[in-house]
């Protein structure tokens, strides 16, 4: 019977020594010798395939302790699959938590104000850490799945940084920078001027747009817009060349010649009135706040000082003077 005690109690403390140690373990931060270590979980993993195939990608855990964890956590069947990645002083146990909350390796992109919808369909598709659903698309066939209600996508998505989760669809990016474009652009709306000479939202995303490549100069963006609303009004014609150089496409080789002006594009402001049929560009923030609150100016003309600013002017004699100045 003493035997029978001692067997007992010694069972019970090997039992708990192995608990503590075990224990301790989880709490422990993996050694990890890189920044991190990027490990993918495929769908329908449970604890013990996840163990392996973090083991196979190079993360030093036992997949036989980490799946007895996930099962003493009542955890094994909450992972869930994606990419991951492991960082210096993370415990198995937040590594587990990690899995169940779904907490993905984070990517971002960030998409440039006056960017074409060309060069952002180039960088999503260049971007590595997405997965590219719509690579094969037309510009039309990707409207289709991301608003239908439009048909050309240019000016529709708003510039920004974004983050997501690594291999997710680009699509998921496009719908979002597209929504963050009709948010902000909704918000603008609903504060405007009622007089601006603007029948419609996409109009003024239009102006956005122009406003957008005239200057570089944020703080000119209000008296840019100003002059463009100015000009509308009095039926003048818009005559700036950032859309003449749209509508030349890969035609534009940085300069602009009179035949390039005579030439007649919808989008050749020195030959049709009132704004063109789309945006030249994405807009950002400013520029949209821009074209729906204008800076109230008296001037119809302005040009570039070579500097990176512009001279305004309410009269032709003016501007002509100024183009002598700074340009002839």
């Amino acid at each position: 019977m003493a035997f029978i005690t001692k067997l007992i109690t010694r069972s019970l403390v090997v039992a708990l020594v192995g608990a503590a140690a075990f224990a301790y373990w989880a709490k422990q931060p993996i050694t990890v010798q890189e920044p991190a270590i990027e490990f993918t979980i495929l769908p329908g993993s449970g604890a013990g395939a996840a163990g392996q195939q973090m083991a196979a990608a190079g993360v030093p855990l036992q997949p036989i302790l980490f799946n007895l964890l996930a099962r003493v956590t009542a955890k094994s069947a909450k992972l869930k699959a994606g990419s991951y990645e492991l960082k210096p002083g993370t415990t198995p146990l937040q590594l587990l938590n990690q899995l169940v909350r779904g907490a993905f390796a984070q990517e971002s992109l960030t998409i440039i104000e006056g960017w074409t919808f060309r060069q952002m369909r180039q960088a999503l598709a260049a971007h590595t850490g997405l997965k590219h659903d719509t690579v094969n698309l037309t510009d039309q066939a990707l409207m289709a799945q991301i608003s239908p209600e439009f048909k050309a996508p240019e000016g529709l998505f708003f510039p920004d940084t974004y983050l997501f989760a690594k291999g997710s669809s680009d699509l998921q990016i496009y719908k979002q920078a597209h929504m963050t474009l009709i948010a902000h652009l909704t918000e603008a709306w609903e504060k405007r001027d009622p007089s601006l000479p603007y029948a419609t939202p996409y109009e003024a995303l239009i102006m956005a747009s122009i406003v957008e490549k005239e200057t570089g100069q944020k703080s000119e963006r209000g008296l840019i817009a100003g002059v463009f609303v100015n000009r509308l009004k009095l039926g003048m014609l818009l005559q700036t060349d950032p859309t003449v150089i749209y509508g030349m496409g890969e035609k534009y080789d940085g300069k602009i010649r009179k035949r390039d002006l005579e030439t007649d594009t919808p989008y050749n402001t020195y030959m049709r009135a009132g704004l063109p049929s789309t945006p030249i560009a994405l807009p950002g923030a400013q520029s949209l706040t821009a074209a729906l609150a204008p800076a109230r100016t008296d001037a119809l003309y302005f040009v570039s000082r070579g500097d990176g600013t512009s001279q305004f002017s309410g009269n032709l004699t003016e501007h002509n003077r100024a183009v002598n100045q700074y340009h002839r």
